[in-house]
């Protein structure tokens, strides 16, 4: 079959003129054609005939084997280490694939393929870019010489349909009481922080969040690479940031996005993830009227977190650390952390509150923590979200949007 569809591949552009841009329906015609030729020499089934024309044409006009991954809906990460080497995982566990790409060069030209469709350009001498696909997925691309085992792509895909609150309480990433909680803080206009580590679902947990912004508002997005899926806003304006071009000039950094959205009448402002010297920006964002904001930052607990932007902040600005905790302790008012467990779901593992900054240390208010209680025989593991019996002192705003109790 592959030799089959090398030649096949070969007589399709042999019969296209590719100095433009061949509809699907003129595409399926030549490849149909091809095949219908081939067969006169060859025994072809109709399984073979199709799976041939679908290979031809993903290989021409989409993402060549990638496609069929991209289509599986029980997918949610593919990861190519090379032209060989594929593995993806499903249902949170990382298997690898049967299938490879027939060169190296094919697989360079489908990451070329995939940074150009959102105007970024890979190549040897700019061997590494962070892109998206026209669905949102977000992709990494590392290049030769960086990568050494050839051209590495990883995808990140999200769910066709939105993820609600309701599917995660279903899930039992979260419980129904701490969804009413956090409810009542968006609407009241809380500035929140998710944490968590890589894969623990923190973008999927904003775009949740981002379901209680009341539709009236004007929300600006703000992100390294376009993924957040805010659905229920009609209000809203998506910047992102862009990378220098080949001169090395031409760069628009989350730092300028933050502050160009100043401008522009927000009500709310979301920086899809805080990784760098912008945090001193969102921090002053929040601090100056713009409450209601949202954000997501690597890290394996909230402590973690508050430590991560302090040295964010100082990777941007020399200032005394008592200052930054300050800034911290005045603009965030509530960090979720996410986290994926052992049995590879996903759950939100605490809520806290971020008090003031008293005699130079930020406290750190649990409202809510993950306890685990067992395990089943197949791993799972079994532990609720818990409400801890500490006081939620921040409650002026929940107070001022008409709620009497947390």
């Amino acid at each position: 079959m592959d030799e089959l569809y090398i030649k096949l591949r070969k007589h399709v552009y042999e019969r296209l003129d590719i100095g433009r841009d061949v509809a699907d329906s003129e595409l399926y015609e030549v490849i149909d054609a091809c095949i219908y030729d081939e067969s006169r020499n060859n025994v072809i089934s109709i399984r073979q005939k199709e799976e041939l024309k679908q290979r031809l044409y993903n290989s021409i006009k989409k993402l060549d084997i990638l496609q069929e991954l991209l289509e599986d809906d029980s997918i949610t990460e593919i990861m190519v280490n090379g032209s060989d080497s594929i593995f993806m995982e499903r249902n949170g566990s990382i298997e690898r694939w049967n299938k490879k790409f027939e060169s190296e060069n094919k697989l360079s030209d489908v990451a070329q393929r995939i940074a150009a469709m959102s105007n970024h350009m890979v190549n040897e001498a700019s061997p590494i870019a962070d892109t998206r696909l026209e669905d949102g997925s977000r992709v990494s691309i590392v290049l030769p010489p960086v990568a050494i085992n050839g051209p590495i792509i990883t995808i990140r895909k999200f769910f066709n349909k939105p993820i609600t609150i309701d599917r995660l309480i279903e899930l039992e990433s979260i419980t129904p009481e701490a969804a009413q909680f956090l409810e009542k803080l968006v609407k009241s206009r809380y500035n929140i922080f998710i944490s968590g580590g890589t894969g623990s679902g923190k973008t999927t947990f904003l775009n949740v969040l981002s379901d209680y912004v009341p539709d009236d508002e004007r929300v600006i997005t703000i992100e390294d690479s376009a993924e957040l899926q805010l659905h229920n806003i009609n209000n809203i304006v998506r910047l992102e940031a862009r990378v220098a071009n080949s001169e090395g000039t031409n760069a628009v950094s989350i730092r300028d996005l933050i502050k160009a959205s100043l401008r522009m009448r927000p009500d709310r402002i979301v920086v899809g993830e805080v990784r760098g010297p912008e945090a001193i920006d969102m921090l002053q964002a929040m601090n100056t009227g713009h409450d209601g904001s949202l954000s997501t930052g690597h890290a394996n607990s909230p402590k973690d977190m508050l430590t991560r932007l302090e040295t964010m902040v100082l990777m941007g600005m020399d200032m005394p650390v008592s200052a930054i905790r300050s800034q911290i302790s005045s603009a965030i008012d509530i960090i979720v952390h996410l986290a994926r467990l052992r049995d590879k779901s996903r759950k939100v593992v605490q809520i806290a509150e971020v008090g003031d900054c008293i005699n130079g240390e930020i406290v750190l208010t649990p409202l809510f923590k993950f306890v685990e209680n067992s395990q089943d025989k197949h791993g799972k593991v079994i532990g609720t979200l818990v409400r801890q019996n500490n006081v939620f002192n921040r409650t002026e705003k929940l107070k001022a949007a008409g709620f009497s109790e947390w």
